[in-house]
């Protein structure tokens, strides 16, 4: 087949310059071939650099080079990323957090603040209640994490709120004391680094505290348990 049209395109050739056949159409033919050619050429060679350029950055992804476009999901740890406050703090944090987040979907919005403002006993307008989020709300999404709520006593015991603001009075009202706890409400430059260095320590000894009251309860149970087998044992 080849052979064939490379001696059928020869002829065509001599028949050219011999002024028996009309040129033009033919070269429009084979100019059009050619850029065809050329750009099915250049197309292939695209693809071919973008296919490359993928695999190379996958190949530095899985390398641990450059960075993912997409933010990973990190898991929130409020222990280590809000080293200022005690674990018990955290714990009444949370406890009130959960209180409040009537939905149970994670989040404290609009209407679930309305409701905690008033049972502080300082109810607030609707635009005041949009302030109060907003003033923490990173994510922009109208409603209070977890995180953000946290966010909320981090600012009062920084002495970072106005006195009048919504949040300010929150955090007042709250029974929760972060006056001159931690790191961040240390009143003096000395007092932030002795709260650093015990910190770490105090955070192991709460631990401890947790366990030994839970091996207490457990005992209670057990003792519990093997109590009524007895009473059991004594109607049989």
């Amino acid at each position: 087949m080849a052979t064939d049209e490379l001696s059928s395109k020869l002829s065509r050739r001599l028949q050219i310059e011999d002024g028996t056949e009309v040129p033009v159409a033919i070269e429009e033919a084979d100019q059009g071939h050619e850029n065809g050619a050329a750009e099915e050429k250049a197309a292939t060679a695209n693809a071919d650099s973008e296919l490359g350029a993928k695999l190379m950055r996958r190949g530095e992804l899985n390398e641990g080079v450059g960075e993912h476009h997409q933010p990973s999901m990190k898991v929130f740890n409020p222990y280590t990323e809000f080293k200022e406050f005690s674990r018990k703090q955290i714990k009444d944090m949370e406890k009130m957090f959960k209180e409040y987040d009537v939905g149970k979907d994670g989040y404290i919005d609009l209407m679930e603040l309305k409701l905690m403002m008033e049972k502080l006993g300082a109810p607030q307008t609707h635009l005041g209640l949009k302030n109060m989020i907003k003033e923490v709300d990173e994510d922009l999404d109208n409603k209070l994490s977890f995180r953000e709520f946290l966010l909320i006593f981090r600012k009062a015991s920084a002495g970072e709120l106005a006195e009048d603001s919504g949040l300010s009075v929150l955090a007042r009202l709250s029974e929760i004391d972060v006056s001159t706890e931690g790191v961040k409400g240390a009143k003096t430059f000395f007092e932030a680094k002795v709260a650093a260095v015990t910190a770490s320590s105090q955070f192991e000894a709460e631990i401890r505290q947790e366990q030994e009251e839970k091996k207490k309860q457990a005992e209670e149970k057990k003792q519990r348990q093997a109590a009524f087998k007895n009473l059991q044992s004594a109607f049989k």
